[in-house]
């Protein structure tokens, strides 16, 4: 299991992530997000929480679950994803890590 922080994606807003969906192959994920979240540290904290938003430029909503996520620089790795929005170009998924 990756052990991830902010920083391993900050420098990559804007770049396609690779999505393997389950029986349909992959989709490309933009990553058009990456920030902190507020900290309330306590007692061994490990990392300071932040949030990831991704475009998926599709008509259909995909349901919030463990998805298997590639990237060119940060590798392969799950990622649990989750709708939060519907644009004009497709629909927003957010990932939380505290």
């Amino acid at each position: 299991m990756q052990f991830f922080a902010l920083e391993h994606f900050a420098g990559h807003v804007g770049e396609t992530f690779t999505v393997a969906l389950d029986h349909d192959g992959n989709a490309p994920f933009a990553l058009v997000e990456a920030r902190p979240l507020p900290v309330q540290a306590f007692h061994g904290m490990v990392r300071e929480p932040f949030s990831l938003l991704f475009r998926h430029e599709a008509a259909i909503v995909f349901p919030q679950k463990i998805y298997q996520m590639k990237h060119a620089a940060i590798g392969e790795f799950g990622i649990f994803l989750v709708p939060i929005a519907r644009d004009q170009t497709g629909f927003i998924y957010q990932a939380l890590f505290n």
